[in-house]
């Protein structure tokens, strides 16, 4: 069961993988690996942040209940409980959240030792803290808090400064004027305790908060409560659970960008590179990329296959070349070693009448032999050639220039348009591949050849048509092959096709039999050039 959802998982990755450039996937890996350092340290500061506005919102909520308390307790107090209605008028909720930003507020010098106070303590405050004290030393007692009582004056009638004044401090003379306030002081009683700690701002902080005690609509008194910030590394263990989550996740994106780059890159170059072994020593067949492939990977692939099937077609069309070679110098050489062979052991009982005969028939072969040596060279030339770039030849004149080289014995009509566009093709290819097509067509016997030209598209189908026998049903698919000739017994070397169907394909045009019933009709189609229009 598990192995058929890993399959049916798998299949939906493959169908549904987008198709990522390499450039997108390591950019990816390379930012991410870059962005990882800064990412923690900010985590660490927010993180860091965080724990210091927690201290701060449990100072807040320990002064609202030591201040409602005491608000309660004061003597003269005329607090009433709220009724529903003041619970349900709007704003009669008001919810105070936590202020306090490490990167922005500043950080107060130590709280200074109190000052004496300008007047007596206020008997109605003192009265308040001796009816509060058991609530605030249980409280400080469980949150670690310092807690002080101060009447209206900023006089501390309970805790740390007993009988002194904290009125200049600004959190004080912000309670006093019935605002809360939190400031950062440094802890002058700060020793740190982690070799670590220094990486920690809140470390040596202390957070001071201040709250007005409001009787009778009165601020009365002042509850200020101060302690230092949960240290980053404790709140790191403490929180471990989470953090830990949080490396898991980061070590699973970097497991997945470890998966697309694998499957992305490394596995496709290793498939090929095996094929590409196996293509080496003669067999093997490009398969198709992967579909989790970088794009330039899959283009990669194709390009390959593409070499792949040239070389192969390539290797058989040597194999071929070398046993046609192999064959059309074998009758010639045949020829003439017999025929040196009677001259040396016969020479002398030989008639004049016959040894001419031996020796013409010795330089006929010979001829036969330098003409194929230079119909091979040109073939060789034709594969090898390459697209001419900025070509832009005028058919026209091309056309009217071999038609008048090659017009002796054979009438050639021209139809062609006036506006005709020029093509990309060098005028020595045009040229030769219209001379063989003319000259085939005066060996096999025609009388006439018509050549017309039309504009399809962004090409120039040039036609050349004959009026001679034709070719036969079964040789019409091989009279590109070279070597294949009907004219053998005449001198024929049957590359003279191959020869203009290789020229033209260089250059991107091509060459093709469009019929051959009553005669021969050929068609070449040359690219148009980007040059505009030939001249009339």
């Amino acid at each position: 069961m598990i192995g058929g959802l890993v399959q049916r998982a798998r299949a939906f990755v493959r169908a549904h993988w987008p198709a990522l450039r390499l450039r997108t996937i390591l950019l990816s890996v390379l930012v991410f690996a870059a962005v990882l350092p800064g990412a923690g340290a900010i985590f660490l500061r927010v993180y860091e942040n965080t724990l210091v506005r927690q201290t701060e919102a449990e100072l807040i909520a320990q002064t609202a209940a030591l201040s409602a308390a005491a608000e309660t307790l004061w003597p003269g107090a005329r607090s009433l409980p709220a009724t529903d209605a003041q619970r349900a008028a709007p704003g009669y909720f008001r919810p105070e959240p936590a202020r306090i930003d490490l990167r922005t507020d500043p950080v107060l010098a130590p709280r200074p030792p109190v000052r004496a106070a300008a007047m007596p303590l206020e008997q109605s405050a003192v009265v308040a803290a001796e009816r509060l004290g058991p609530i605030m030393d249980e409280t400080s007692r469980t949150t670690l808090a310092s807690l002080v009582l101060m009447d209206r004056n900023g006089a501390v009638v309970r805790g740390l400064g007993r009988g002194g004044s904290w009125r200049d401090l600004p959190e004080v003379e912000a309670a006093l004027s019935g605002a809360s306030a939190t400031v950062l002081r440094r802890n002058a009683a700060y020793q740190p305790r982690y070799d670590m700690e220094w990486l920690s701002r809140a470390s040596g902080l202390r957070i001071h908060h201040a709250r007005p005690v409001v009787v009778n609509g009165r601020v009365e008194g002042v509850i200020l409560a101060s302690r230092s910030p949960r240290a980053l590394f404790k709140g790191i263990y403490q929180d471990r659970g989470k953090i830990l989550f949080g490396i898991v996740a980061v070590l699973g994106l970097l497991s997945v960008l470890a998966v697309v780059v694998s499957r992305g890159i490394a596995r496709p170059i290793e498939a090929l590179r095996r094929v590409a072994r196996d293509v080496t020593h003669g067999g093997g067949a490009v398969p198709p990329p992967p579909a989790t492939a970088a794009v330039e990977i899959r283009d990669l692939y194709e390009d390959f296959g593409r070499m792949a099937e040239a070389v192969d077609r390539r290797s058989r069309y040597l194999r071929d070349f070398a046993a046609a070679v192999s064959h059309e110098f074998k009758t010639p050489l045949a020829g003439i070693q017999g025929a040196v062979e009677l001259l040396q052991d016969h020479a002398d009982d030989m008639e004049a009448v016959q040894r001419r005969r031996f020796l013409g028939n010795i330089a006929s072969d010979a001829r036969r032999l330098s003409d194929l040596v230079t119909r091979l060279l040109d073939l060789a030339r034709a594969d090898m050639a390459r697209p001419e770039v900025g070509a832009a030849v005028d058919v026209r004149r091309v056309v009217a220039r071999i038609a008048d080289a090659l017009k002796g014995g054979l009438t050639i009509r021209i139809d062609l348009p006036t506006d005709l566009p020029r093509v990309a093709v060098p005028e020595a290819t045009l040229e030769m591949a219209l001379t063989i097509l003319l000259e085939n067509s005066r060996q096999v016997g025609a009388a006439e050849v018509r050549i017309t030209a039309r504009v399809e598209a962004d090409q120039v189908r040039l036609g050349v048509a004959d009026d001679g026998p034709g070719i036969a049903q079964g040789d019409r698919g091989r009279i590109f092959e070279p070597f294949f000739t009907t004219r053998r017994s005449e001198g024929g070397a049957g590359l003279g096709l191959s020869i203009a169907q290789s020229l033209l394909r260089a250059n991107h045009a091509e060459l093709v039999l469009a019929s051959a019933t009553t005669g021969a009709v050929f068609e070449i189609a040359l690219p148009c050039a980007q040059a505009g229009r030939g001249s009339s």
